[in-house]
C-alpha cells in the first residue's frame, strides 16, 4: 500500500513536473520566437540601412572618383602648362643672366658715385651755411662800419681843426673799405649764383639718375667742376674779408696813434671803436 502510494504520489509529482517543464518550455520558446523576430526585424533593418549606407557611400565614390578624375586631367594639363613655363622661366633666366650681371655692376657703381654724391651734398650744404653766416657778418660789419662813420663824423664836426691832419688818410682808408665791402658784396652775390646754379645742377643729377653711365659720368665732372670753383670763390672772399678786416683795423690804429700823438683820451670820443675780428679766430 505504501509503495502504491507513493507510487501514486510520484506519478503526479512527474506529471506535475512534467506539466511545468512543458510550460516554462513553451514559454521559452516563446521568448526565443519573440526574440528571432525582434532579431529578425533588426537585421533586416540594419540590413537595409547598410544597403542605403553602401549605395550613398557607393555614389559619393563614384562621384568623388570622377571629380578626382576630372582634377587630375586639369592636374596633368596644369602640370604640362607648369613645365613649358618652367622651359620658358628658364630660358629667360639664361638669357636675363648677362644683363643682370650688368646690372648689378651698373648699381655698385651708381651707390660708389650716390656716396661721393652725398659727401659734396652735405660740403655744399656746410658751403652754403658758412656762406650765409659770412654774409651775415659782412653786413654786422657793414652796419657797424656805418655807425662808426656817424658817430665819427659827429666827433670830427667838434674837432674839425684838430683832425684837419689826417682826415684825408681816414677818408682814403673809409673810401678803401667801402670799396672792399662793396666788392665783396658783389661776390657774395656772385656766389649766391654759383650756389644757384649748383642747386641746378644737383637737381640735373637727380634727374639723370635713369641715365646710362656715360651721362651720370659727364654729370658728375660737371659736378666736381663746380664745386672747385665755388671753393675757391669762397676762399678768396675770405681772402679779401680778411683784408678788408686789417684795413679797418689799421684805420683805427692810425686815428688811436693820431689820438694820442695830439694828447687827447680815447675816453673823450664818447664810444669804443669797434675792432674787427681776424678771419678765423
Amino acid at each position: 500500500e505504501m509503495e502504491a502510494k507513493y507510487s501514486k504520489k510520484m506519478q503526479a509529482l512527474r506529471d506535475e513536473l512534467d506539466l511545468r517543464r512543458k510550460t516554462e518550455i513553451h514559454e521559452v520558446e516563446e521568448r526565443k520566437n519573440s526574440h528571432i523576430n525582434e532579431l529578425m526585424k533588426n537585421h533586416e533593418k540594419a540590413f537595409l540601412d547598410f544597403k542605403n549606407y553602401h549605395s550613398d557611400v557607393t555614389f559619393q565614390n563614384l562621384a568623388l572618383i570622377s571629380l578626382l578624375k576630372e582634377q587630375m586631367e586639369e592636374m596633368k594639363k596644369k602640370e604640362t602648362r607648369l613645365e613649358k613655363e618652367k622651359a620658358d622661366v628658364l630660358l629667360q633666366n639664361k638669357q636675363l643672366k648677362e644683363p643682370l650681371q650688368q646690372a648689378q655692376e651698373q648699381v655698385l657703381e651708381l651707390q660708389k658715385k650716390l656716396v661721393h654724391y652725398n659727401k659734396d651734398k652735405e660740403a655744399l650744404l656746410n658751403a652754403k651755411a658758412h656762406l650765409k653766416v659770412t654774409q651775415k657778418e659782412l653786413k654786422d660789419l657793414q652796419w657797424e662800419h656805418e655807425v662808426l662813420e656817424q658817430r665819427f663824423s659827429k666827433v670830427q664836426a667838434e674837432r674839425d681843426e684838430l683832425y684837419q691832419k689826417f682826415t684825408k688818410a681816414i677818408n682814403e682808408v673809409q673810401q678803401k673799405a667801402g670799396f672792399k665791402s662793396l666788392l665783396l658784396e658783389r661776390k657774395l652775390k656772385g656766389l649766391l649764383d654759383v650756389l644757384e646754379k649748383k642747386e641746378v645742377e644737383l637737381s640735373e643729377v637727380f634727374a639723370a639718375s635713369n641715365l646710362d653711365p656715360s651721362a651720370l659720368s659727364s654729370v658728375s665732372h660737371k659736378l666736381e667742376d663746380v664745386l672747385n670753383s665755388k671753393n675757391a670763390t669762397i676762399e678768396d672772399l675770405q681772402f679779401q674779408l680778411a683784408q678788408a678786416c686789417k684795413a679797418h683795423n689799421d684805420m683805427l690804429q692810425t686815428m688811436k696813434a693820431k689820438l694820442t700823438s695830439f694828447g687827447i683820451p680815447l675816453d673823450n670820443l664818447g664810444f669804443k671803436p669797434l675792432e674787427s675780428p681776424v678771419v678765423g679766430q
